[in-house]
């Protein structure tokens, strides 16, 4: 599992797609998350804007991704 950190409270959904390096641009996100196929904690996730805290781990494609600070 892969680690991104960021310096905030949180993140939202699609920018940590992009800084993760799953997707490559803030559409592109905005279209996997919307047809269901990332998972935020296990549970399908479809809101673009959804916060990501330190903790939470996101799947797309086969990978997971935990979020630290």
């Amino acid at each position: 599992m892969e680690t991104i950190k960021i310096r905030d409270e949180y993140i939202k959904l699609g920018q940590a797609l992009k800084l993760a390096g799953l997707v490559d641009s803030g559409v592109e996100a905005k279209i996997e998350i919307q047809e269901g196929f990332v998972k935020v904690n296990g549970e399908v996730e479809v809101q673009r804007g959804k916060k990501i805290y330190p903790g939470d781990v996101i799947e797309f494609d086969g990978q997971q991704v935990k979020v630290e600070n």
